[in-house]
């Protein structure tokens, strides 16, 4: 699997040709839900509710949005929610997004690709996997002090990610995307 790796100095409608291009053919013709993973209690972790709050603001029809800053989706209720998801729509194109650890060198990095995320992995959380393309936002290191670190983690960082990430989505959306 190939991941896309993306910087803040990459333009949005570049992030949503790539987004379009990777999921054109299934997007097209299936149910679109965007599953924002995340805390809204800790900012390090409030990269996927804040995304999730910004697309709820979207009318597009057959897009859906799941985990905002006023109903997350994170680890106590991830695995009720893709049930939900699941028994709501028949056949979902899934995009999950979440914020994540990785060395220094890559804080602030976006990274897109095919196939499911892994969320809590840098937390070290067994949850499901989950979505056909993922998003992520490499928001700060990852140490053996993660908790303390996803506390630490800059909200400005966060706020700069969201609002690119979201852009790029948005992009995708408006674009040339025809949605059922």
């Amino acid at each position: 699997m190939n991941n896309y790796y993306l910087t803040p100095k990459t333009s949005p409608s570049h992030m949503g040709a790539l987004l379009y291009d990777l999921s054109q053919e299934e997007m097209c013709t299936r149910p679109l839900v965007f599953l924002c993973i995340g805390s809204d209690r800790c900012t390090g972790d409030s990269l996927g509710p804040i995304i999730g709050y910004k697309l709820e603001r979207l009318t597009v029809e057959n897009v859906y949005v799941y985990g905002t800053l006023k109903q997350p989706v994170h680890a106590l209720n991830l695995e009720s929610t893709i049930e939900n998801i699941y028994s709501s729509f028949d056949n979902p194109y899934i995009i999950a997004i979440d914020a994540s650890l990785g060395k220094e060198e890559n804080v602030g990095l976006v990274t897109i690709g095919k196939g499911p995320l892994v969320p809590g992995l840098g937390v070290s959380k067994a949850l499901p996997s989950i979505g056909d393309l993922h998003i992520t936002g490499i928001v700060n290191t990852n140490t053996s002090a993660n908790p303390i670190i996803l506390q630490t983690t800059r909200l400005s960082r966060i706020m700069d990610m969201a609002d690119f990430i979201f852009s790029g989505i948005s992009c995708m959306l408006f674009s040339s995307v025809k949605v059922n």
